[in-house]
């Protein structure tokens, strides 16, 4: 379970923005502290501009969990999964974003803005909060996840 003392941190390109400001929103009212990496608008841009100092505050444990949106969901998480430590997953279902949790220790929601609506976006948005990683058999799985020192 996502802590509501702990900075949520949220960020989009423009096809997500709408969306990333509902769930921003309705994050706000639910008394979570939201840190909003952009985009401020629906203006074209590039997502990794958005991306980049999201997934550096995660990787660095200055934000604990956040939350990412694209048209596809495709662009932001690749992005985010370039920096050690951030393991972004796409979901597009509320039962995929718990598991992400559970099973993958995922500490991104990355959303697909234009195949998903809000109520499922919220939805998910819950249940990734929700939901606390199961650790044990999980454990060792995710802690294969980084590059091997020696390949």
């Amino acid at each position: 379970m996502v802590d509501k003392e702990k900075i949520f941190a949220i960020g989009s390109d423009h096809a997500g923005y709408a969306l990333k400001e509902v769930i921003k929103r309705k994050m706000s009212q639910s008394g979570y502290t939201v840190s909003d990496y952009g985009t401020h608008s629906e203006e074209s841009m590039d997502y990794a501009d958005a991306i980049h100092p999201l997934a550096r505050d995660i990787h660095e444990g200055k934000v604990t969990a956040g939350i990412i949106l694209c048209g596809t969901g495709n662009g932001v998480s690749m992005t985010a999964n370039k920096y050690s430590g951030v393991r972004a997953a796409l979901c597009w279902i509320p039962e995929i974003a718990s598991l992400a949790r559970a099973h993958n220790d995922a500490n991104i929601l990355a959303i697909p803005a234009r195949f998903v609506g809000k109520e499922v976006a919220l939805e998910m948005v819950n249940a990734f909060i929700d939901t606390d990683f199961q650790g044990g058999r999980h454990e060792k799985r995710v802690k294969k996840i980084p590059i091997p020192e020696r390949m």
